[in-house]
């Protein structure tokens, strides 16, 4: 049986949100040249969202794209590699600074794995990473530029981000194994 502790709220989900919009522009001094890519699946709403934030601060709309990081990974086999989602970036990235985005950030296999996958769309001048939660357990070495908020978890727990787009309600939850 799982026990669910409350991380985040729908407003402090969205507070933190804000706060990185605003670390985003002030460290890449405006947004010339920035561009938001959302790894699949909750990372598509983060990037969306930061993508508004940005807007709604400096009257530009960003581009944002999606990957499916699938053919990517090396924590699973080959023969568990099925893509269900399709990747979406229609712009180039050559050059650019791409924000990858995602829910939580973890062992880092996954921001490794979506870092390859970009690189098969052109060579950006930077790749920064955004995550709502950063609970720690590192396997690789790969930090967020960008955290929502840190979390240090154990290893019997995991956490659970809801965005209305995919989960029908906006939230961050801290699940433990009982």
């Amino acid at each position: 049986m799982k026990t669910k502790v409350a991380l985040l709220d729908e407003v402090t989900l969205n507070r933190a949100v804000v706060r990185m919009s605003h670390e985003i522009i002030e460290k890449n001094k405006g947004i010339d040249d920035v561009v938001l890519v959302g790894i699949r699946t909750r990372g598509v709403p983060m990037a969306e969202r930061i993508g508004e934030q940005i807007k709604r601060i400096e009257g530009v709309e960003l581009k944002i794209g999606s990957i499916d990081i699938t053919h990517f990974r090396d924590d699973v086999s080959a023969n568990e590699r099925t893509s269900v989602n399709a990747t979406d970036i229609k712009f180039d990235i050559h050059n650019k600074n791409v924000i990858l985005c995602d829910d939580v950030l973890f062992t880092g296999r996954t921001a490794r794995a979506a870092i390859e996958a970009l690189l098969h769309f052109g060579r950006p001048k930077t790749i920064q990473l955004a995550v709502l939660i950063d609970r720690g357990h590192r396997e690789l070495p790969i930090r967020a530029d960008y955290v929502g908020k840190n979390i240090p978890t154990s290893l019997q727990e995991t956490v659970a981000v809801k965005f209305d787009e995919t989960d029908g309600e906006t939230c961050a939850i801290l699940c433990e194994i009982d």
